[in-house]
């Protein structure tokens, strides 16, 4: 739920493509303004999936929550499967995509947990960190080259972060580690994908992503599931599986047609509908402290993103 697209965490937002054409597919120039109609669409759809989902967590357990949403996803990979054939199954890096299909769903489930104690858009904001953290990872476990820019970004983020957080002063919730953790599971999920983007197709992770977070989640269903017995959490539920898989189609279809850097920017309008969704169904605002610290977030996460796009742009001039 940022791009690469980095981010809802999040357990919403899918990686941004380094590769989703096949060798024998001519690429096509982008349609950007599309791409960020289907993006931004796609991103409203699923901080409504959130919503429903912190809404259901009074009813349900949050593995069962994360197993409901998991099911939008692999609709949408049936409709891949469909579409572009059994080849999107093919991996030349089958142990790191099992890793990212568990890494994915155990931050969802970190994100639920949390969400169901710290209001939606401070959730929200604290997984804003994720692309500060998948910089860090980078230089640690890549080695990418980070300048002192980026690195003075990322402070300043950080401190953003705890000016959300504020921790020791009892104002949120303890349970929003819980999303900072699911963030950080997030930003090493963004990094495994970038040491699996040269080897397979994007629909190729989406779908191991899909099976193999549905396989894990459902180890644990038999001991927590609560059959849904009113309408509403019977329409809550199908809602979130079926609203979920139309939104991964979205922005699975606006990351093949738009650049991704047009499209990165998009990520931070979470926050717009996390406080629309929070306020209308949970009367909850977030304070003057949380709006600040994000702006900080969203401000440095921004700047990361635009140096690195320098970077990227003095590496291929060097080729």
């Amino acid at each position: 739920m940022v791009y690469q697209i980095r981010g809802p965490i999040m357990p919403t937002i899918p990686d941004l493509p380094h590769n989703t054409a096949t060798p024998s597919e001519t690429p096509k120039a982008p349609s950007n303004l599309k791409g960020l109609a289907l993006m931004a669409l796609g991103f409203f759809l699923f901080a409504a999936v959130d919503t429903m989902a912190k809404f259901l967590t009074d009813l349900f357990h949050p593995v069962q929550i994360v197993w409901t949403r998991q099911l939008g996803l692999l609709f949408g990979v049936l409709v891949l499967l469909l579409w572009r054939g059994p080849v999107i199954l093919r991996t030349a890096r089958p142990k790191l995509q099992a890793l990212r299909g568990a890494i994915a769903v155990i931050s969802a489930t970190c994100f639920i947990l949390g969400v169901s104690f710290v209001p939606l858009a401070d959730a929200v904001a604290v997984t804003f960190v994720a692309p500060l953290i998948v910089t860090v990872l980078g230089a640690v476990i890549l080695r990418e080259t980070v300048g002192w820019h980026r690195w003075a970004a990322i402070s300043i983020g950080f401190i953003g972060t705890l000016i959300v957080i504020r921790p020791g002063l009892g104002i949120v919730h303890p349970a929003v580690l819980l999303v900072l953790f699911a963030a950080s599971l997030f930003a090493l999920r963004q990094v495994l994908s970038r040491m699996i983007a040269p080897y397979d197709n994007t629909y190729t992770t989406v779908a191991y992503t899909a099976l193999v977070g549905s396989a894990l989640i459902s180890l644990p269903l038999p001991f927590v599931w609560i059959w849904p017995s009113d309408p509403v959490s019977i329409v809550l539920m199908i809602a979130i599986a079926a609203i979920a898989g139309v939104a991964e189609l979205m922005v699975i279809r606006a990351l093949e047609i738009a650049e991704a850097v047009v499209l990165a920017p998009v990520h931070y309008s979470m926050i717009l509908w996390s406080v629309m969704y929070g306020y209308l169904v949970f009367a909850q605002l977030p304070d003057g402290w949380t709006l600040i610290g994000t702006a900080v977030i969203v401000a440095t996460g921004l700047y990361t993103m635009h140096r690195e796009r320098l970077a990227a742009r003095s590496r291929r001039a060097a080729v």
